[in-house]
């Protein structure tokens, strides 16, 4: 994680690897009607008290790139790929950071994403969270 990630992470959160092999989506939405509370209730396998790591998904166009990037790191996101989309000249985004996540924080972190994208003439596409498979090692419950 940056050092921006970790000045604006906040308190409280246990560490989870976003690297980790064993993570699956617990809860998403790709439609932006879909309040987050909805998204979060339709889930069976979210551990609401357990950190997820978060990923938005945004299409962005490639001029703005960088901008984007430098402004979602400042939120405390970490790029996790950004790969030429098949529309001339825009880039498929995928930023991510681990916190733990409500029907409030979600709408929050999906309202300030929305307003990057917007600012950039960009797309927030949608948003998932993933926590650990349930009964792989080293998963607390």
């Amino acid at each position: 994680m940056s050092w921006v990630g970790r000045l604006l992470r906040r308190g409280g959160t246990t560490q989870l690897d976003p690297g980790r092999g064993d993570l699956v989506t617990v809860a998403s939405s790709f439609d932006d009607a879909e309040a987050c509370s909805a998204a979060l209730g339709r889930t069976g396998s979210w551990t609401a008290d357990q950190p997820v790591v978060l990923r938005q998904h945004l299409r962005v166009p490639a001029d703005r790139l960088d901008a984007v990037q430098i402004i979602t790191a400042q939120l405390g996101y970490d790029t996790v790929s950004a790969e030429p989309e098949a529309a001339p000249d825009t880039v498929a985004l995928l930023v991510q950071r681990v916190q733990v996540l409500d029907a409030v924080h979600c709408a929050q972190e999906r309202s300030r994403l929305t307003a990057v994208a917007h600012r950039h003439d960009a797309v927030l596409l949608g948003w998932e969270a993933l926590q650990p498979a349930p009964g792989r090692p080293g998963e607390k419950k």
